[in-house]
């Protein structure tokens, strides 16, 4: 199946914090990971155990940028993805921004051109990609 999502993250299950209506899977991706927050349905349904491989699929709206490499504090989202701008490339209003984190992962992003400038994000530059758990799809195969 081929689906719209532009960012595909491959990696194996690590841990899952079951709940009583939703759970946490937690995918490994080299040395970063990412976390989904999902329905205990889904989990019981996709079979999903540590140490299956797995995939993490995050349309590109829902990923938020933040200059630098540095964690920011005082927000929800879980997932704070570190590495360097790999492309920054403006629309219209619109641009798409590229980050490659230390493992070779690469997550894209759709800002607006106003952000990509605010934040100074340019190839080769530091740059956090931010995705909340509950953005966050896990597929298996």
């Amino acid at each position: 199946m081929k689906i719209s999502a532009r960012n595909q993250l491959k990696g194996a299950i690590s841990a899952i914090a079951e709940g009583a209506v939703n759970g946490v899977v937690t995918i490994d991706l080299g040395s970063t990971q990412i976390k989904a927050d999902i329905t205990m349905e889904a989990i019981k349904d996709l079979g999903l155990k540590e140490g299956m491989d797995a995939v993490a699929i995050v349309k590109a709206s829902n990923v938020m940028f933040a200059a630098g490499t540095e964690r920011v504090a005082g927000i929800s989202a879980r997932n704070q993805l570190a590495g360097t701008v790999a492309s920054a490339k403006k629309g219209a209003v619109n641009g798409h921004v590229a980050i490659e984190t230390a493992d070779g992962a690469r997550i894209m992003g759709s800002i607006t051109n106003e952000a990509i400038d605010e934040l100074g994000l340019a190839e080769g530059g530091k740059a956090l990609a931010i995705v909340k758990a509950t953005d966050v799809i896990v597929g298996v195969e």
